[in-house]
């Protein structure tokens, strides 16, 4: 009979250590659980995230290639209406050459060129190409190219553009062709 005794004092032991055991377990089920839970909404998340970073770098990929593609296409083309303006004028150019032949007169042919000036001097205005108008002007050098000095006896002449040799030009205020010019000394 002891042997049943000791038998049923285990049996309460183990009983008594159940109850506590399985609600441990429970509890770390439940707690394993909810950090499965979280471990997947933290992935889902990830991923998402992965994916619009993904997203956001191919979509500044191509805005940087595209941008390229159009800085390189204005390189390229950018002169396109000018040079389209210019070939009118290059046509009323050659009926003038393919009518010198036949002109009866210089006076004819003179204003013929003078129209095509004309028209080419309205073609560059229209980009904001303008000729300087130097002659009166103090000698800077930042603007005149001085290819001669000449002597004068007149006070209000020193220092000032006397003569034009080459016409210079801006291009919306930027001079690019500076003129050539006589400055009086």
């Amino acid at each position: 009979m002891q042997k049943d005794k000791y038998d049923t004092e285990e049996i309460q032991e183990e009983q008594d250590l159940d109850p506590q055991t399985e609600t441990a377990e429970t509890e770390v089920t439940s707690e394993e659980g909810q950090t499965e839970d979280e471990v997947e909404t933290l992935r889902k998340e990830l991923e998402e995230l992965k994916d619009s970073h993904l997203r956001l770098m191919a979509e500044y990929d191509n805005y940087r290639k595209r941008t390229m593609k159009e800085k390189s296409d204005l390189i390229k083309y950018g002169g396109e209406k000018m040079i389209t303006s210019f070939l009118d004028i290059m046509d009323d150019i050659d009926l003038a050459i393919k009518n010198m032949g036949s002109a009866e007169s210089v006076d004819g042919l003179i204003e013929g060129v003078q129209i095509i000036q004309n028209k080419f001097v309205g073609a560059l205005k229209a980009q904001g190409v303008n000729a300087m108008e130097v002659i009166g002007e103090d000698f800077d050098a930042d603007r005149h190219e001085a290819v001669a000095l000449v002597p004068t006896d007149e006070a209000d002449k020193k220092g000032k553009v006397i003569d034009c040799i080459q016409t210079g030009y801006t291009l919306n205020d930027k001079v690019i062709r500076h003129p050539k010019v006589v400055v009086g000394n």
